[in-house]
């Protein structure tokens, strides 16, 4: 009975063990970026805006622009421009949707990035089963954020890890783009 009543005690400490290991994994996973998306898309719909587009001041000559589709996506870039007079005119007479444009197509190409936030809630690395999931673009190379590390053959921790710094990117990016439309 003594043998029994011990694996059952070691049975329980490792389930219990395992919890906890999880519960501290899903925190590491929590999104930065959702409340600052959500307030975002709030902010942009209160101002009755698609686009918005402000200077990241903390950036090296680097731009933000965000494209909003109420209720379904946020898509949003961040550059640096080669002739930044250009688009400072540009913020100047609020003609945001050619900021977005010009920061797509005609940014300084290692500068570049680029996010796909479906439901405009921010990035999330574990989407719920038959959610949509986000992308995140970085000089030339994109990160699909859809639970599936084995099909591109990293483990797990490598995919938190990009995680990790693409919700930081984009939560920089958000900052800039919520502090300018709040002016």
């Amino acid at each position: 009975m003594h043998t029994h009543s011990r694996r059952l005690w070691l049975v329980t400490t490792a389930c219990l063990v395992t919890m906890a290991l999880s519960a501290g994994r899903s925190v590491a996973q929590e999104s930065k970026s959702e409340p600052l998306a959500k307030q975002l898309a709030q902010a942009m719909e209160k101002a009755q805006l698609t686009t918005f587009a402000a200077r990241d001041d903390a950036g090296d000559g680097q731009y933000v622009a965000a494209m909003y589709f109420p209720g379904s996506q946020l898509l949003v870039v961040g550059a640096r421009y080669s002739v930044p007079i250009l688009i400072e005119q540009k913020l100047a007479d609020k003609k945001y949707m050619d900021v977005y444009i010009d920061l797509n197509s005609a940014s300084v190409p290692e500068s570049k990035v680029f996010v796909s936030d479906l439901l405009a809630d921010g990035l999330h690395a574990r989407p719920e089963e038959g959610q949509p999931f986000d992308t995140f673009e970085k000089v030339r190379a994109q990160w699909t954020f859809n639970r599936d590390w084995d099909t591109r053959k990293i483990t797990e921790e490598t995919y938190m890890k990009e995680f990790a710094q693409a919700d930081g990117e984009y939560t920089q990016m958000l900052q800039v783009l919520l502090a300018a439309v709040k002016k």
